[in-house]
């Protein structure tokens, strides 16, 4: 069982989170690891953040499903699942913090590239370095948005493309990290109630459907010129949530 507290503050954070993602394809998930932190323990938060970031995207996957990029799909999934057999070896272990300084670090600087330097998801070579990368530092620090973000914002794929993609490509990212997190929350004999793996589904696929509306309305030009904006807050955040883990709370 789950208090009456607990499931109003976890359904209304994933309601409204998975709704920022529907009408972007990002953000929410950032700010949804950061609420759960501050709700559970670290493997907990990871895996219901996983169960519950596979609801949501497979739902707007399914509801945009003809706007799928299917050739990015397959070369980021070639280039994630390189990434979990290099993270699961041990063969690249960085630090959370270090690892969200980075994600904060790499975005700014992205976005401060000009447009024939910025990455680009539709390249073959750089849509497989994208699962590689944005993989390896969700199993690290849980997320990798802003850098994800980032070889979408320039390319020249409509917002319907763009959110329907990442929704795709972020699935696979999310079960691979519910696999490897599931595997520390059996090591440390934890545990997750059914009745907030239920909720956060149904409030995840909830917001995802009532963010539709709104997608429409949207215009190309307004969703790329937001999309930076939340790439910028989004890269803040990290930024700052690395500063304060490896240094302190500035005191």
């Amino acid at each position: 069982m789950i208090s009456m507290p607990f499931a109003a503050a976890l359904a209304a954070s994933v309601l409204s989170t998975s709704f920022v993602s529907g009408l972007f394809g990002m953000a929410g998930g950032m700010i949804l690891m950061s609420l759960l932190l501050y709700l559970m323990p670290v493997a907990p938060a990871m895996v219901l953040h996983g169960i519950t970031q596979i609801a949501a995207n497979l739902a707007r996957a399914w509801n945009l499903r003809q706007h799928i990029v299917r050739p990015v799909v397959v070369r980021y999934t070639a280039g994630a699942l390189l990434a979990g057999v290099i993270v699961a070896s041990g063969l690249v272990a960085p630090s959370k913090p270090v690892a969200l300084i980075f994600i904060g670090l790499t975005s700014f600087a992205g976005l401060a590239l000009p447009h024939r330097l910025t990455p680009n998801v539709t390249a073959p070579s750089q849509a497989i370095g994208c699962g590689t990368l944005c993989t390896g530092l969700q199993l690290i620090s849980g997320v990798s948005g802003p850098i994800l973000d980032l070889f979408f914002v320039r390319t020249a794929l409509g917002r319907k493309e763009i959110i329907a993609t990442k929704a795709a490509i972020q699935s696979i990212g999310h079960v691979l990290k519910l696999i490897y997190f599931g595997r520390l929350l059996l090591i440390e004999d934890g545990g997750i109630s059914p009745l907030a793996v239920l909720l956060a589904i149904a409030a995840a696929v909830l917001g995802t459907l009532l963010s539709r509306g709104l997608l429409d309305a949207l215009t190309d030009i307004g969703f790329a010129l937001w999309s930076r904006r939340l790439i910028a807050a989004a890269a803040a955040v990290s930024l700052a949530q690395g500063l304060v883990l490896e240094f302190g709370s500035f005191r």
